[in-house]
Parts: C-alpha cells; sequence; structure tokens
C-alpha cells in the first residue's frame, strides 16, 4: 500500500491523492434513469410501446406508425403527450 501524500512529481508539489478521483458528471443523468422506470410504468402500455420503439428501437415515426396500424401524425401527438407526463413526473 502506498501513501496518498506520496510524491509523485519531481518537485514533489503533486501528490498521488491529487491525482485520483474525479467529478462525476454521470450522476445527475443515472438518477434520472432510475426514476425514468416508475414513470414508464404511469403511462398506457400504447405510450409505453410508442417510446420504447422511438427512443430504445430508434423507430422513426413512419415505421412506429407502419407497425401500430395508426397514422405519423397520431404517433407525434402520442409521443408528444406521453413525452409531456414523463417531464412532468421527471421534475416534482
Amino acid at each position: 500500500a502506498t501513501s496518498l501524500s506520496t510524491p509523485i512529481s519531481a518537485d514533489g508539489t503533486t501528490e498521488l491523492g491529487d491525482t485520483l478521483g474525479a467529478e462525476d458528471h454521470e450522476f445527475e443523468i443515472a438518477e434520472t434513469r432510475v426514476a425514468l422506470g416508475p414513470a414508464m410504468a404511469s403511462l398506457d402500455p400504447r405510450e409505453q410501446k410508442i417510446l420504447t420503439l422511438r427512443f430504445y428501437g430508434n423507430l422513426t415515426q413512419s415505421q412506429i406508425a407502419d407497425q401500430i396500424g395508426i397514422s405519423q401524425m397520431h404517433v407525434s401527438r402520442l409521443l408528444t403527450k406521453a413525452l409531456a407526463k414523463l417531464r412532468r413526473q421527471l421534475t416534482d
């Protein structure tokens, strides 16, 4: 084991402890991902399916419309409505 106070620079001004650890910028995203599960569960099954196809399946609105059997415009409206619900729940 080595002390975190061990100098690692030639002039002795930098210690081993100075080089370890950093701010985790992904922490807020992780919290949002944890909160997303219950928020998604609150949507109706069709909204869940559309969001899953769009964001996890990377399908276009037209492809989703063909798969579900509704118009692309209706998919657009349902996406907008479902995303608004998710935003409300995640900001509360």
